[in-house]
């Protein structure tokens, strides 16, 4: 089941999405696998932490942030990977690595990979290592109201 705060969100903006379960998987690649869906489709939410502030960078499955373009994107001085102890009391209504990349329920900031945002649909993790959403790409855009940028390879 999505996360409740997830689904009750998308229903009440009445956001048309698919939920997809898929056998238990735990890297954005196993999941594009067990979910069938393509890598540069599933979008991948990363933690970090931009001069000391929490944030989500949200990326395809089969890319790769980097740092130095993240950093340069979003005018930080410092900027890293956060620990799964420092952010996993953030998601407590999620399992750990699982998270939606929806920052605005969750107090933070999100920057989009440019690639990301050319696509139609788009599916991520729904707090759950066993299901995923889908939906219009500019309906999470609508929603969440990312800062697009290019930080990736």
């Amino acid at each position: 089941m999505p996360v409740k705060k997830l689904k009750e969100f998308l229903d009440r903006e009445k956001v048309k999405y698919v939920s997809i379960a898929h056998s238990p998987a735990f890297t954005a690649q196993e999941v594009a696998a067990a979910a069938h869906v393509p890598g540069k489709e599933l979008a991948k939410t990363v933690v970090v932490h931009l001069d000391g502030k929490t944030a989500m960078a949200v990326l395809p499955a089969n890319r790769k942030i980097i740092l130095e373009d993240l950093r340069e994107a979003t005018g930080a001085a410092e900027v890293r990977f956060a620990t799964e102890a420092e952010f996993k009391e953030l998601f407590a209504d999620c399992e750990i690595g699982a998270m939606p990349p929806f920052g605005n329920l969750y107090g933070m900031d999100v920057y989009v990979a440019a690639s990301l945002a050319e696509d139609e649909e788009i599916a991520f993790n729904a707090g759950s290592h066993t299901e995923l959403i889908k939906l219009a790409y500019r309906d999470f855009e609508r929603l969440v109201k990312p800062q697009v940028a290019s930080f990736t390879t």
